[in-house]
C-alpha cells in the first residue's frame, strides 16, 4: 500500500519558523525498506533547496508519514553523514551550505551499514602465537 502525505508548512522553506516537507510517498508492498525509500526522496528534494533551509523535527516526519522516529532519525544521520544536511542536538536540521561530502571508506558506520554487519570474521595468530579476530 501507497501512502502518501502532504504537510503545508506555515511559512515558505527557507523563512524563520518554515520548513521543507516535501510530497513523500512510502510504499510498503515493495521490497524497498522504508528507510531507504525515505531517504532517497528526501535527498532528492535537499539536493534542490536553497542552504540552510529548514527540515522538520523526526517527532513531527514519523507522525506524518506513520513510520517509526527511529526511521526518520537513521534517515537524518545517513545524510548528515553525506554532508547534505547538518545540525546538532536539540536544533533543527538544516540543508548544508557546503557541497556533499565523498564517500569515505574508513567509517566504521558506513563500512558496517554497506556490509550488512557482521559480514566476516577470520581468525589470526599474531608473530607470536596470540589469536586474533578480524570482523569486517
Amino acid at each position: 500500500m501507497t501512502r502518501t502525505r502532504e504537510l503545508a508548512s506555515p511559512k515558505p522553506p527557507g523563512a524563520r519558523g518554515g520548513f521543507l516537507l516535501p510530497r513523500i510517498a512510502l510504499d510498503r508492498a515493495i521490497p524497498v525498506p522504508l528507510q531507504r525509500q525515505l531517504r532517497d526522496q528526501l535527498a532528492s528534494a535537499i539536493r534542490t533547496s536553497a542552504a540552510g533551509t529548514r527540515l522538520p523535527s523526526t517527532r513531527l516526519l514519523a507522525r506524518v508519514l506513520g513510520v517509526s522516529r527511529n526511521t526518520v532519525l537513521a534517515v537524518y544521520d545517513d545524510l548528515a553523514a553525506d554532508g547534505l544536511i547538518e545540525g546538532r542536538r536539540g536544533a533543527a536540521m538544516v540543508v548544508s551550505a557546503g557541497r556533499p561530502l565523498p564517500p569515505n571508506l574508513f567509517i566504521t558506520r558506513v563500512i558496517l551499514r554497506e556490509a550488512g554487519y557482521p559480514a566476516r570474521a577470520v581468525d589470526l595468530d599474531d608473530v607470536d602465537g596470540n589469536p586474533l579476530s578480524l570482523i569486517y
